[in-house]
């Protein structure tokens, strides 16, 4: 994260000939939102003068206090190189959201998790590290422009599938995010066809959510560029594998010390390690709304397909939900596999993140590794070992999510309410749709 001042923005823009900016803003359900304002207008956005109609903006205010101000973070100026026209570029600001009253809008959920860090740092823990591996799909584009299902590639997990320019697709998002200033990790094909990763180096959380936000919008563009639509949906096909964002965290002291790694236990993990684990799992059917919050968030979280379904944590063991990495020292994480990519950033941080310190807080110890592979055993095995299964559908997960005192606190009254009262709409267009499935089945029959 950069410390930039008002002088160094202008300065930048001027010497960089950038002529627009994009005033950025996530809504609650993931999706960014913009206002794009000439560089004419930058001082003023940069003294917090901006307004919004928040009205029109899912899970913000009533028609009848629509007013609310953009106050951009000035850590999170970014050249935009990949939109450059004409006139000049394109650069971008993230930003908070404000009432009429200049104070934080409570239903921004930039603003939950950055409440969840304070209180994380309060506990004592400085830092709550993230580093992610998104998944998403590449599939052709007919000559409409339109996405079709035709995969970009039918290459497997770690190919090399240059004839069909997927190839060339993830290198062209890695080199831009590079010129960005981002820190990547490493880049592969995936199992499925048409499946690609690229790994994010570990930073801050909230950092890592205003770059997963900018990932998927870059990947998008590269992607489209190339002749390709991409896609973050969970389970775009059935019987393949589907795509997750496995996320890696850890909590850090003031000296940047790994709170995570005690080199004196047998795993080389610490209590504190442990305990968040605990409360990951404790919490882990709670917080499936935040984690996995789409019908089709579901139909990737069944068996033999890679994605977890049962609530459980190993050291190697990849059909747990929750698995440790090898490294240790600095690099000492837990991975929580269950997340998929269509989950709004801030606010499945800000559950794992509560969930974790929950688990901390009320000393939760005692949980086992599972060694065995979970897919092989029998739902009376499974349950013989206490081990719960994860929420099967969307309104099996809004269940959870709603007697969740917990989920509550962190999410905050205003989001809480709104997210569910938008996910039973969601749920009820879903259960009353009529499907292929149901036509091919039934039709010929009935």
């Amino acid at each position: 994260m950069k410390n930039y001042t008002r002088v160094d923005i202008l300065k930048s823009a001027k010497e960089n000939n950038v002529k627009y900016i994009r005033l950025q803003f996530t809504d609650m359900l993931g999706t960014v939102k913009n206002v794009e304002i000439p560089v004419t207008n930058l001082e003023k956005a940069l003294s917090n003068e901006v307004m919004f109609d928040g009205s029109s903006i899912q899970g913000f205010v009533r028609i009848d206090e629509a007013d609310m101000y953009l106050y951009p973070d000035l850590s999170t100026w970014l050249i935009l190189e990949w939109e450059t026209t004409p006139a000049g570029k394109v650069a971008r600001l993230i930003c908070d959201v404000y009432t009429t009253q200049h104070v934080p809008f409570e239903g921004d959920p930039r603003y939950i998790l950055k409440r969840n860090l304070i209180e994380s740092r309060k506990q004592g823990y400085a830092k709550f590290n993230v580093g992610v591996e998104p998944e998403f799909f590449l599939f052709k584009l007919d000559e409409k422009g339109k996405p079709t299902m035709e995969f970009s590639d039918l290459g497997g997990y770690f190919d090399l599938a240059p004839i069909d320019g997927s190839e060339d697709v993830r290198r062209d998002i890695v080199l831009e995010l590079q010129k960005m200033g981002f820190d990547m990790e490493v880049s592969h094909h995936e199992v499925a066809f048409g499946q690609h990763e690229i790994n994010f180096h570990f930073d801050n959380a909230l950092e890592a959510c205003d770059n997963i936000q900018t990932f998927k919008i870059l990947v998008k563009n590269v992607a489209r560029r190339h002749g390709y639509h991409a896609t973050f949906m969970p389970k775009p096909i059935f019987g393949i594998n589907g795509s997750g964002m496995h996320t890696n965290i850890s909590l850090s002291d003031e000296n940047g010390n790994n709170l995570f790694y005690d080199p004196e236990t047998e795993n080389q993990l610490s209590q504190t390690a442990l305990r968040f684990i605990a409360g990951v799992m404790k919490h882990a059917q709670e917080f499936c709304l935040v984690t996995n919050p789409t019908v089709n968030s579901y139909k990737r979280l069944v068996p033999h397909y890679e994605a977890p379904c049962f609530i459980s944590w190993s050291d190697a063991n990849r059909s747990t939900m929750i698995r440790i990495p090898a490294a240790r020292g600095k690099a000492t994480r837990i991975e929580v596999r269950s997340v998929d990519p269509s989950a709004n950033p801030y606010l499945a941080m800000s559950g794992l993140l509560a969930a974790g310190l929950d688990g901390i807080k009320n000393e939760n110890d005692g949980i086992s590794p599972v060694k065995k592979n979970l897919f092989k055993m029998s739902d009376a095995e499974r349950k013989r070992l206490g081990i719960r299964n994860l929420p099967e559908s969307l309104q099996e997960a809004m269940s959870y999510f709603s007697n969740s005192a917990l989920m509550k606190e962190a999410i905050g009254d205003v989001l809480f309410n709104k997210l569910l009262e938008a996910k039973q709409i969601e749920w009820d267009d879903y259960r009353t749709s009529i499907s292929e499935w149901e036509l091919k089945k039934y039709l010929p029959i009935i």
